[in-house]
């Protein structure tokens, strides 16, 4: 899907002059759940940039559907930079296609806003870091399993970077706090062949499981357990934890509230979050696209980078990249996560850590949140574990 573009110039008050931003989502393929959320997120917010009068631009969406494939991201990318002119790319769900364009957006001298939650050990001048670093993911879920459980983990992933580094940050945080890696099966991402990781599992009987599965292989495995567990007691025993840093509110949608209850999920957005803001969001979403849609934290993260991207050129009434980026650092945007604030130090976003589990009604009901947002290290340059903050 492609909309028509126009080269990027300064609005200089001329509402007539149109911005186009790149938006660059697989909303087909493997992870296509997640990237029509997230594409959905960048519409809604452009649509009420677009709405309000007293803007004296408009942005236009300029979209690709990469469909998954490595490929089409780098060529859809190259399309954007230098086929349209596009200054700004709102994209990439995957760590793999984040690194596939990387060099484009830079060698370009643009700007991708990035709205995943991701592995960190990046820090570039084009990119906007809009979802959560490790500090504001990993490490408060691996706080809180090793002060309720013993932290000896089995982590199955998706074979990609994302996995990889969520693999070794889990592995050197655990083993100070008394814990170890039992194992790390990670598989081709869209396998689904997961029957034999589960036997395993049920023979090492390890008191932790991490899920970083993404996709359709996630899915299988969530259903593949379920179904093993009717024959497997330890795989519905309570003493189990099963962690996942990727499942959200679309995925349980899809997969089944049965299939997933009691999975204990670290993200900074949930749909349960009780302030103004998230209920204007949650209704101007379910208004837009229908009662039956599910936004996530990536859908979230996306409406705000649609907003941040617009307040920027408002504040330095430009599109140029160099302005956008300084406009962006003084920015404090009250976004249904919390406050949200891009750091100057690395380009990535203060945000509010959350803990929550899914329950029987396929609900995140969160039962721990930082008492404020966290400064983003994407390189874990701060000695220790973050202590956890107040409890709800």
């Amino acid at each position: 899907m492609l909309t028509t573009a126009i080269h990027p110039r300064p609005y200089r008050g001329r509402r007539e002059s149109p911005i186009p931003v790149g938006i660059l989502y697989s909303v087909s393929g493997q992870y296509g759940v997640i990237g029509r959320e997230m594409l959905n997120g960048i519409l809604l917010a452009i649509e009420e940039v677009n709405a309000n009068p007293a803007l004296p631009f408009t942005l236009a969406p300029v979209i690709f559907d990469p469909a998954c494939n490595l490929e089409n991201y780098y060529h859809y990318c190259h399309e954007l930079l230098y086929r349209h002119g596009v200054r700004h790319i709102v994209g990439c769900y995957t760590s793999a296609s984040r690194k596939q364009i990387l060099p484009l957006v830079e060698g370009a001298n643009a700007l991708l806003w990035h709205t995943a939650r991701y592995e960190g050990f990046e820090s570039s001048n084009n990119v906007i870091y809009l979802g959560a670093a490790p500090n504001q993911h990993v490490l408060p879920m691996i706080r809180y399993v090793a002060e309720h459980y013993q932290p000896d983990i089995y982590h199955i992933g998706s074979d990609y970077v994302w996995s990889w580094e969520i693999d070794r940050i889990t592995g050197e945080t655990v083993e100070p706090l008394g814990g170890r890696m039992i194992a790390s099966r990670l598989l081709p991402l869209g396998e689904t062949e997961v029957a034999a990781i589960i036997e395993d599992i049920i023979v090492k009987k390890p008191p932790v499981v991490l899920v970083t599965l993404v996709g359709i292989s996630a899915y299988r495995f969530y259903r593949v357990w379920h179904d093993m567990a009717a024959d497997h007691p330890f795989l519905r025993s309570h003493p189990i934890a099963r962690l996942s840093l990727t499942l959200c509110e679309a995925e349980v949608n899809m997969v089944g509230a049965e299939t997933v209850e009691g999975y204990l999920v670290s993200a900074v957005y949930f749909q349960s979050i009780d302030t103004p803001e998230n209920a204007q969001f949650l209704a101007r979403y379910r208004r837009r696209f229908g009662e039956d849609c599910s936004p996530s934290v990536d859908a979230e993260a996306a409406w705000i980078g649609g907003h941040m991207l617009a307040n920027a050129i408002t504040r330095c009434g430009s599109d140029d990249v160099a302005l956008v980026r300084q406009a962006a650092y003084e920015d404090v945007f009250m976004a249904p996560n919390g406050a949200t604030r891009i750091d100057a130090d690395n380009n990535h976003a203060w945000l509010t850590p959350k803990l929550a589990r899914c329950g029987a009604d396929g609900k995140f009901h969160i039962f721990w949140q930082a008492p404020e947002p966290v400064k983003p290290d994407p390189y874990l340059t701060w000695v220790g574990v973050p202590e956890p903050g107040a409890k709800r």
